[in-house]
């Protein structure tokens, strides 16, 4: 069973940065996709970023341009760098993983991101 540790999140106030990690504990380097979604009580669970496989990185409309999703296969984690980060970006965010294409998917436990106006 894969297990994901995510870190990084905390409260800051609008316009600052937050950088959140997710560790997984298999080898990452030929995954499917492994990325980030994020969530308020009472609505769906939102896209924000993700790795997919033969594909370029892909950010949400939402993050476009202020949010970064990279990843170092080496320490087999992914990093959401969040830049001029907005109320509204306020959430529980999310690291999922897919092994393989149409795969179970395993989730983090989440951390909590606060922006304060």
């Amino acid at each position: 069973q894969v297990q994901l540790t995510e870190s990084g999140g905390g409260s800051v106030q609008a316009g600052g940065s937050l950088r959140l990690s997710c560790t997984a504990s298999t080898n990452t380097f030929r995954v499917y996709s492994m990325g980030w979604y994020r969530q308020v009580p009472g609505k769906e669970r939102e896209f924000v970023a993700s790795f997919i496989s033969g594909y370029s990185a892909k950010h949400g409309d939402s993050v476009l341009g202020r949010f970064t999703i990279s990843r170092d296969t080496a320490k087999n984690t992914v990093y959401l760098q969040m830049n001029s980060l907005k109320p509204e970006d306020t959430a529980v965010y999310y690291c999922n993983l897919l092994p393989v294409r149409g795969s179970p998917t395993t989730w983090g436990q989440g951390t909590q991101v606060t922006v304060s106006s």
